[in-house]
């Protein structure tokens, strides 16, 4: 009623915003008559983005809190339909739906609405009346528009679809709030697989948790970091529970409690007492607190004004019978209208094809009604067709317009005979409908928000382990991909990626900077976006200021094997070499990674087994490959070691990495000059001497600007000091021995040099020795 009244206003995705207030009054007098409170609230909540997947209601003012916080006065607020809104009224004045009578028998108002978009299933339902009770979760649109397609795909096997098929393509739940879902009650591996039996029967109940992770800030002290909550938990509350638990003395090893969310999103942080265990104060917080909570799901609506608890695939299947009537109601209605039109335009071409003499019967008549009457003898045509050509300008009888009313009855004749056949075939109305929900999910899907997790039997992970993709723009934006596929990088990119990772959600990610600094971010707080250019500074997830030069970024998993090494290289030609289980973890604070001199910067970071070689290559076309046992593991704040002597005050290191066996180490000078060599033209020396030629410099060239390791096959981006990205494979780059020109692999412009060559980085795994 809401949103039917909206439209009947004209308060469209389109038009200004109107006060709530005028909509709840327009809504109470002519459909709804009762409370104006219940109107006002339902209108609210059509427009909180925690409360509906997809609002149907763009608001401007307060309209409320995930706190609780109420909205402001109807008086003080506004509102319009949002344009996924419009998307439930589409084809309304079609005929496509029934109208009854209004509570005054003055107006009408639709029974059900057309809905272009599966609203129950996508943004859910919640509600008690006469002894029974629904409770729907919402779901991910893009799922549910698949799930559809589907069906209607496999319209004659209807019966054979189970719901293991449609739940190929609706994973479970997807809550505005994000958070984790998970499938089974107490983890165990025998039991039934709650989320699929609450499908498969319309009841059923799953176990829904915020999503948090653990920082250590140092001392023996750690924090608890919750950044999404379960649905509909109040935060404010949420707090104040866990106050009360710790004051009354249920709750043991909190120290402090602060809530710092912002504009960039949720943050809640409970600050551990020294030596706290944060596995067992967060698994006693789950069990007292509504950090977790148990989600129950009746899918009861009404079908046909009768009650029904439907399977996920009833569901789907009366959604589908309802836009099935819905289309064809449309198409006779559209029928009908071009048949009437089709009807006056044939008794008008019939006129200018006896035009003179139509003219003659119209100027001989007494009247209006003689004439009408004359056509239709003369000409003989009906009655409505008359009274067209009585009402037609003279401006009708112009060539042009004359040519226009002929197009415009083929196209009309064209349509007939296409809702004629429409009508005729179920499966031609099964493509419309399948067409028209590829265009909603083309327009309005999303990435899911909630991570449905297999089971709870781990408490390890407190993130369900999904692979994504880390970027780092030239301008400091980070961001993760939604998908595991690896991010591509286009010329027209106005914000290319600096460093690429590939990664999984329970990792952490080590920024490393030029002064030797290091901070960490765990990969699930990092946000989504599609593109490189969407995430958000660095600096607002670290300690790191927005103007630190990042220079390295590796992401490592929590269990990363303790015999590896983390290989840390500067420009001025110095290595160090840092047992990984001396690595820290996750740190609220950046820490010093190693001791870099004043005139120097740190410029790679990268995991080794203990038995690797090392390259590393010098702007004055030196390269050198010794073991990496020859560099002595050293403490977190210690230096490095001098690992190739450099030519001159000018010359430094611009790259470095493992030899690997069947692998290239391609250089690139400044002016886009590159070529490649196997890494066994390179041989294996003691630290700290000269190296070996690895390019041949011409005059126009300064220098080697970058250099990589890896195979012919792989993708790298050459990025220039202009922060333009050009993608190319290493074997573009002519292949030969170690001391020739190259040739050209980019096109640069007159003042533009390279910069900088980025690579995908491989996902690490544990096994540090099986990852390349």
């Amino acid at each position: 009623r809401i949103l039917y009244a909206m439209h009947d206003m004209g308060v469209r995705a389109d038009s200004a915003y109107k006060k709530c207030a005028r909509i709840v009054g327009e809504v109470l007098g002519k459909y709804h008559p009762h409370g104006d409170a219940a109107v006002y609230e339902a209108l609210v909540r059509m427009a909180q983005d925690f409360s509906m997947r997809y609002p149907l209601v763009d608001g401007q003012g307060n309209f409320g809190s995930i706190d609780g916080d109420g909205a402001a006065a109807m008086r003080y607020t506004e509102a319009r339909m949002a344009q996924i809104g419009e998307e439930l009224m589409l084809d309304i004045n079609m005929d496509t739906v029934d109208f009854v009578e209004n509570f005054d028998s003055t107006l009408t108002e639709p029974g059900v609405l057309p809905a272009n978009l599966p609203n129950l299933l996508v943004n859910g339902a919640s509600g008690i009346a006469v002894g029974m009770s629904t409770n729907i979760p919402p779901h991910n649109l893009g799922e549910v528009c698949d799930a559809l397609q589907h069906m209607l795909q496999n319209w004659d096997k209807l019966d054979d679809i189970s719901i293991a098929d449609l739940m190929r393509f609706v994973k479970g739940p997807d809550f505005p709030t994000g958070g984790l879902v998970y499938r089974h009650q107490d983890g165990g591996e025998d039991e039934d697989d709650s989320l699929v039996h609450a499908y498969a029967t319309g009841r059923g109940k799953v176990t829904i948790r915020a999503k948090v992770h653990i920082e250590d800030i140092g001392r023996g002290k750690s924090r608890i970091v919750v950044s999404e909550l379960p649905y509909q938990t109040n935060k404010s509350a949420l707090v104040e529970r866990i106050a009360n638990l710790v004051r009354d003395g249920r709750l043991e090893g909190v120290a402090d409690l602060r809530d710092e969310s912002d504009r960039q999103g949720l943050r809640l942080t409970i600050e551990l007492q020294r030596n706290a265990d944060p596995s067992t104060v967060l698994n006693r917080m789950f069990q007292l607190t509504p950090l977790q909570e148990t989600f129950g799901i009746i899918m009861l609506a009404l079908v046909d004004n009768e009650p029904r608890l439907l399977s996920l695939k009833q569901c789907l299947k009366v959604y589908l019978d309802h836009r099935l009537e819905v289309v064809r109601r449309r198409s006779e209605y559209e029928l009908a209208r071009a048949r009437e039109r089709a009807h006056i335009l044939e008794g008008l071409l019939k006129a200018l094809g006896s035009l003179d003499e139509a003219i003659r019967i119209i100027r001989q008549s007494r009247n209006a009604d003689t004439a009408r009457t004359n056509l239709m003898t003369a000409l003989d045509i009906t009655e409505i067709q008359a009274q067209a050509i009585l009402d037609m300008q003279l401006r009708r009888l112009a060539a042009l317009e004359r040519q226009r009313i002929e197009d415009e009855y083929k196209d009309k004749i064209a349509q007939i005979t296409y809702l004629e056949d429409l009508l005729a075939s179920p499966a031609k109305m099964r493509d419309v409908i399948g067409t028209e929900l590829a265009e909603v999910r083309t327009k309005y899907n999303d990435p899911r928000r909630t991570i449905i997790a297999d089971s709870q039997a781990s408490e390890d992970h407190l993130v369900p382990q999904e692979e994504t993709w880390v970027t780092l723009t030239v301008a400091g934006k980070l961001a993760r991909s939604f998908t595991s596929d690896a991010p591509k990088t286009t010329a027209t990119d106005k914000e290319p990626p600096r460093f690429i990772a590939h990664s999984t959600t329970t990792h952490l990610l080590y920024l490393f900077s030029a002064s030797g600094q290091c901070a960490t971010i765990p990969v699930q707080q990092i946000p989504q976006a599609r593109t490189h250019g969407e995430g958000i500074n660095f600096s607002e997830l670290c300690s790191f200021g927005s103007n630190e030069p990042l220079t390295a970024l590796l992401s490592r998993p929590p269990d990363l094997d303790a015999r590896g090494f983390l290989a840390l290289v500067t420009a001025g030609g110095e290595v160090k070499r840092l047992r990984s289980e001396d690595l820290p973890g996750m740190m609220a604070n950046a820490f010093k990674i190693m001791d870099v001199e004043a005139n120097d910067q740190l410029i790679a970071a990268f995991f080794t087994s203990g038995e690797d070689e090392l390259v590393l290559v010098t702007r004055g076309a030196q390269a050198i490959r010794f073991k990496e046992s020859d560099v002595r593991p050293t403490g977190i704040t210690a230096g490095g070691v001098r690992g190739i002597k450099l030519s001159g005050a000018e010359d430094r290191v611009v790259g470095a990495g493992i030899a690997r066996p069947d692998q290239s180490l391609l250089t690139i000078n400044d002016i886009g000059l590159a070529k490649s060599s196997v890494i066994d033209e390179y041989p294996v020396q003691g630290r700290a001497g000269s190296g070996v030629a690895t390019m041949k410099l011409t005059k126009e060239s300064q220098g080697i600007a970058a250099a990589v390791i890896g195979s012919l096959d792989a993708q790298v981006i050459i990025l220039s000091d202009k922060h333009k990205a050009r993608t190319i494979k290493l074997d573009k780059a002519p292949h030969g021995k170690r001391a020739t020109k190259g040739d050209y692999v980019v096109s640069l412009s007159s003042k533009e040099r390279v910069a900088a060559i980025v690579t995908h980085q491989p996902i690490i795994t544990n096994q540090i020795t099986n990852s390349s």
